[in-house]
């Protein structure tokens, strides 16, 4: 039988590869997530790659316990300039997405529910949830 201390630094060891593995599945989510945001706009997405901003835990529709990560991203509408822009994710749905513009417009806000950003931030209810994997 293995020493109580053992166990539990084996218990420790899994949960830390799991929650690295589940940030590579994450992170993969928010870059298909990021991409498919800015190919819609025609937008360019600079260093091709996301940045975690924040892990929390969130509940989801059914109220279990997720993971709910936001990552910062930068891209350019013009060529010449980098705009930032995040997008939270909860579990492996998108949440939310904000796309920040330097036109004297103001910022953009597109809001995800279920059925991806809608670009005139209107949210739409009538598709199920999308999962980026």
């Amino acid at each position: 039988m293995m020493p109580w201390l053992e166990s539990i630094g084996l218990i420790m060891l899994l949960l830390v590869g799991w929650f690295w593995f589940d940030g590579f599945q994450s992170r993969a989510a928010a870059m298909h997530a990021a991409r498919a945001a800015c190919a819609a706009d025609g937008l360019l997405l600079l260093d091709d790659t996301v940045a975690l901003a924040s892990v929390r835990l969130g509940r989801d529709d059914e109220g279990r316990l997720r993971l709910r990560r936001t990552y910062d991203f930068e891209y350019s509408d013009t060529g010449d300039n980098r705009c930032t822009a995040q997008l939270t994710l909860l579990g492996d749905e998108l949440l939310l997405l904000r796309l920040t513009t330097a036109a004297a417009s103001g910022p953009r806000l597109q809001v995800a529910d279920g059925g991806g950003a809608a670009a005139d931030g209107q949210t739409s209810v009538a598709q199920p949830p999308r999962r980026w994997s």
